[in-house]
């Protein structure tokens, strides 16, 4: 046998003994006729032997077609479960999927996110990684990360899924220990609780006419966790993602007038294995979910 046997020859022969004829092979592997007549020719050729007889009436089979139908059918079912077993694998959804999220969001968003995808996809274990930065993407030290500022890496595909909007707030305990702001302007008469070195509160009240100083801020913290507790802790006011503060009641929202910029949310991977199926069935239950969550 030549050693460049094309396997696939074997299929128009079996096709060909069971339907006794070109036509009806061709039928019954949805291709042409000339196609399952080259392939006996390159079979008979290679075999050194006639396998059929043709006839007006269509293909005879020879004694030495005969023969070896036993071995092409065996080889037949072999190529059928080998197809189906590398079908089944690349179906089945399981596996590790490295996530990579920013501090608040890893906390606070993702763990009753990842509580329901694991019952959509009970065989997917999911590794949370907080961080803050992109780089643990590009260098595959995460296989999807969810990010409040775009990458522009040409080797990561992005989708926004989403925006961060925020709400001033402060507990109960401090609403009625130190009262309700009404205006805007009020919270200078209030203990607020602001970032350290970050300075985008005090860039927002600059943008609405308001001048406050760093030492205003009763509680400073770039640490967003530790903001977020100093607010429930009833430090003060504070300004808070509102999926953080819908998860406890005892924080209520103030100042609805307040026209605070939300963030977007972008969804990340990395361009080389969004095609991966355990990957992509954790990127699009994200994207919904996320969205929904937001």
């Amino acid at each position: 046998m030549h050693p460049d046997f094309d396997w696939r020859l074997v299929r128009s022969f079996l096709a060909a003994l069971e339907c006794g004829s070109l036509l009806g092979a061709a039928r019954a592997l949805g291709s042409s006729q000339p196609t399952v007549g080259r392939h006996i020719a390159e079979l008979e050729s290679q075999l050194g032997t006639v396998l059929f007889e043709r006839t007006g009436r269509g293909l005879l089979p020879m004694p030495m077609a005969l023969q070896l139908a036993g071995n092409a059918r065996a080889m037949e079912a072999a190529a059928n479960a080998l197809t189906r077993q590398v079908s089944g694998a690349d179906a089945l959804v399981s596996g590790t999927v490295r996530i990579s999220a920013s501090e608040p969001v890893a906390v606070n968003l993702m763990p009753p996110l990842i509580a329901r995808m694991r019952q959509a996809l009970p065989t997917v274990q999911i590794e949370l990684v907080s961080s803050n930065s992109v780089t643990n993407l590009l260098r595959r030290e995460a296989d999807i990360a969810v990010r409040m500022v775009q990458p522009d890496q040409a080797s990561l595909v992005i989708k926004r899924v989403g925006k961060v909007s925020f709400s001033a707030c402060a507990h109960r305990d401090y609403v009625r220990r130190r009262g309700i702001p009404r205006q805007p302007g009020d919270l200078a008469g209030h203990e607020l609780v602001g970032l350290d070195r970050d300075k985008s509160i005090l860039r927002g009240f600059e943008a609405m006419g308001l001048h406050f100083a760093r030492e205003q801020f009763a509680f400073r913290s770039d640490d967003l966790n530790a903001y977020w507790q100093a607010v429930r802790a009833g430090l003060g006011i504070g300004f808070v993602a509102n999926y953080m503060l819908r998860t406890d009641p005892e924080v209520e929202p103030l100042l609805p007038m307040l026209d605070i910029p939300a963030l977007p949310v972008w969804l990340v991977v990395h361009r080389e294995i969004r095609s991966n199926r355990r990957i992509r069935a954790v990127y699009d239950f994200l994207a919904r979910a996320i969205a929904a969550a937001l």
